[in-house]
This record gives structure tokens, C-alpha cells and sequence, in this order.
């Protein structure tokens, strides 16, 4: 039987309305063969300036949908982009299976990182996903971004074959704190800074580990050891800073989550050799604004990345006096004195060329590079962190069933 023609155009629907979803939308700009055609989230204010924003960039025309139902069921809506907070995922994914089985046909679904809370949550969308058989991407932007995917091809083209894989990989990302108060309360989100940013480090960092068109399985993780703290938002002052800013849910005199992770995984390459990958996150980090540094070290060689180490630089005097924003970098802490500027957050980021990524694939039924099943890796090796903090120990894979594990912070707030 011949395959159907790929269309020309991938329709996308947005579940989804908060700042992820609109660092989305800003690139798709640059992505081809696509619109923006339908928005959902609770909030009829919020959706209603995503479509309208859509609209405006020309990536529409963009409907903004009453409810999940609607949106699913659009007769214009060829895949969906899941962009929700954490705690909604399984309701989605749950509402996407039931209209696939009922008829809908979708190209693929994919999922903003990380995939699920815990191990049983993304289990299950990964079996919801595969009974209803769809495609699906796991939106890690940090494996697309224009320095890993460079620096990657120079060091696997022109070191590795003459001198050996590497065998060390570094990933940190640091920031203030997140935008909403969702993410700072652990029943919510699945945890604190380990959960919300260690997913990146860990999957950026296997992927700089992994030899192009390997199998990331090829990696064997063999042992993960985590320390987390409190470092900052528990001091008195900051917890009635939150309180202030995020809303009296948000206490973290009485139930705080980590602001500070650092992990260390031992794995095995296929050749048989060790190798390591080191993480450090943070909410405690006070500096330009978002800071992530990536390495990776071999036995000749090494690569690294710093996004404040930007080439653009802007200095603007005491004189010049204006509303705090984020318009130089995310996570913007100050609006004066010398300042790295991002010329394209979403490209330096990944953004831009992980959707490129799963559009192209998703039109032309092509299986992504990432797919929820590396997002259910990586939420095995964060509950294998989550435990190593709670144990004070390593803790090596498959000595522990992790399913029905449930972070501390997580399992505090919810009781």
C-alpha cells in the first residue's frame, strides 16, 4: 500500500498558554512547513494572547479553544504540542489517547520536558502514547542547541575517531527562580530545581556522550549519587519574599522544595569504558540572568559552552532608568551596567531547531530523535537522584524498583 503524501503544512495545536509556550511560539518563526492553529489553557485571558500573538507573527490563523476537548478534536489540528504544568500531564495525555482511539487522527504529540513527576506518571504516558499509536517527541531543547549540535559534529567527526569517545560530560543550569508558583511547590511540579532543571542536564549531557545515530540506550547507567539543598529561599527574608510574589500557597518556612541539586551518574560506553556526567542546578544562582555551561572531555580534547559568555555586550548607565523585564536574557536580573545580550534566545537555546526537528518529522512520519521514551529515561535517572539524596547514598540501577517512588519534597506537600 502506498504511504500517503506528507502534507505541506503541519497544523499544531498548543496545550498550553504560560511562558514555555510562548518561548515556543517565538520560534516557530523560524521553523517551515507548519501553523500555529489552535490554543488551550484554563485561562481564557491567557490563551486568548497566545492565539492573538500567533496571529500577529503569521503563524496562524490561530483559534484559541474553550476547552481541552475542543482543541483535541479540531478538525485543523494535526499534533499537539503538550506545554502544561507538570501536574495536568496524565489528565492530557489521558484526554489525547481517548479521542485517538475514538477517530481523531493526530501526526504525533509531543511534550515539553520533563515528560512526568515520577516514574509511574511517565510510564504511563508512554503507554498511553503507544496504545493509541502515536508518534511522539520529547521536547528537550538543550540537545538541539546550536552549540551542542556544532560542537558535538567537531568533536565526533574530527577527535573521536583518532583518539577515543569522551568520557566526561559537565552540564549546569542556574537561575534565580521560576516564573510561576507552580513550579516551587513539590506535589505540583514532582519536586524542586533536581526535577525542574536537572531533566536538561541530564539529557544534554547523555547526548553529548552518545555517538551520532547511536542509540542513547547504548549508554548503560550503572550508578547515580545526588546532594540537594536549601540555600537560599528558606532564609526568612526570601520566604516572605515568596509569599509576596507567588501567593501564600507558595511557603517554604513550612514546605520548601530544593533549590540546589548537584548529581553524578557512572555509566558504561559501548566499548566498555567508564563514564561519567556531572550536574549542577540551581535557584540560588543571582547573576546576568540564566547561566548554562556545558562541557565534554575525551582523551585529547574538550569542548565547552557558557550562554552568558555572549559575543553581543550592552552597557547602560545609572542614568538610563526603565520597568525591569527579561528582554536581554531569561531570567534577567538587572537592567543596568554590562550586560550579555542574546541575539536569538530560541535559537541559541535549541528551540528553534528542536521544532524544525519534530515538525519535519512529525509531517513526514519520520520517528524524532528524542521521543518520550528518553523522557522516561531521564525521569528514571531523577527519581535514582531524588533516592541517592534521600539515602545519603549511591544508588546503583537495578538493585531498587524506583515505580512507585515519589520524591520526598513531593510526597511532604502532598500529605
Amino acid at each position: 500500500m502506498a504511504q500517503r503524501k506528507p502534507p505541506k503544512t503541519l497544523r499544531i495545536g498548543m496545550i498550553g498558554a504560560g511562558f514555555i509556550a510562548r518561548f515556543h511560539l517565538e520560534s516557530f518563526t523560524g521553523v517551515r512547513n507548519c501553523a500555529i492553529t489552535g490554543v488551550y489553557s484554563p485561562s481564557r485571558e491567557s490563551r486568548a494572547a497566545l492565539a492573538a500573538r500567533a496571529n500577529e507573527l503569521g503563524l496562524g490563523p490561530c483559534t484559541a479553544h474553550g476547552s481541552l476537548a475542543s482543541l483535541i478534536r479540531a478538525k485543523d489540528v494535526d499534533a499537539l504540542w503538550i506545554l502544561a504544568p507538570n501536574d495536568t500531564r496524565i489528565a492530557t495525555m489521558q484526554a489525547i489517547h481517548k479521542a485517538v482511539k475514538g477517530g481523531k487522527r493526530l501526526r504525533g504529540v509531543a511534550c515539553e520536558k520533563p515528560l512526568a513527576r515520577n516514574l509511574a506518571e511517565a510510564q504511563a504516558m508512554v503507554r498511553l502514547a503507544d496504545d493509541a499509536k502515536l508518534a511522539t517527541g520529547y521536547l528537550e531543547n538543550q540537545v538541539f542547541s546550536t552549540a551542542v549540535e556544532r560542537g558535538k559534529e567537531i568533536i565526533w567527526r574530527r577527535a573521536v575517531p583518532l583518539t577515543g569517545r569522551p568520557y566526561l560530560a559537565r552540564a549546569a543550569e542556574e537561575h534565580s527562580g521560576p516564573h510561576m508558583p507552580w513550579f516551587w511547590q513539590g506535589e505540583k511540579q514532582g519536586g524542586g530545581v533536581l526535577s525542574d532543571m536537572m531533566c536538561h542536564s541530564v539529557e544534554v549531557a547523555r547526548h553529548m556522550l552518545t555517538a551520532p545515530g547511536e542509540a542513547r540506550e547504548s549508554l548503560k547507567v550503572i550508578s547515580a549519587n545526588a546532594t540537594i539543598a536549601n540555600l537560599k529561599w528558606t532564609r526568612p527574608a526570601y520566604v516572605r519574599r515568596l509569599r509576596r510574589e507567588m501567593g501564600r500557597e507558595v511557603d517554604y518556612g513550612r514546605r520548601p522544595a530544593e533549590d540546589f541539586a548537584r548529581g553524578t551518574l557512572v555509566l558504561e560506553d559501548p566499548d566498555g569504558n567508564e563514564a561519567m556526567i556531572e550536574t549542577t542546578t540551581s535557584w540560588a544562582y543571582v547573576g546576568a540572568g540564566l547561566r548554562i555551561q556545558l562541557e565534554l572531555l575525551g582523551p585529547e580534547y574538550s569542548m565547552e559552552f557558557s550562554s552568558l559568555g555572549t559575543g553581543l555586550k550592552v552597557f547602560i548607565s545609572r542614568q538610563v532608568k526603565g520597568a525591569a523585564g527579561e528582554d536581554l536574557v531569561e531570567k534577567q536580573n538587572a537592567e543596568q551596567g554590562l550586560m550579555p545580550a542574546l541575539e536569538d534566545e530560541a535559537g541559541v537555546y535549541g528551540y528553534t531547531s528542536e521544532n524544525r526537528h519534530m515538525v519535519e518529522c512529525f509531517r513526514t512520519g519520520a520517528m524524532p530523535s528524542e521521543t518520550f521514551r528518553d523522557g522516561l529515561a531521564v525521569t528514571e535517572i531523577l527519581m535514582a537522584l531524588y533516592r541517592s539524596a534521600e539515602l545519603g547514598r549511591t544508588v546503583h540501577f537495578g538493585e531498587e524498583d524506583l515505580t512507585d517512588y515519589v520524591p520526598p519534597v513531593a510526597r511532604a506537600a502532598a500529605g
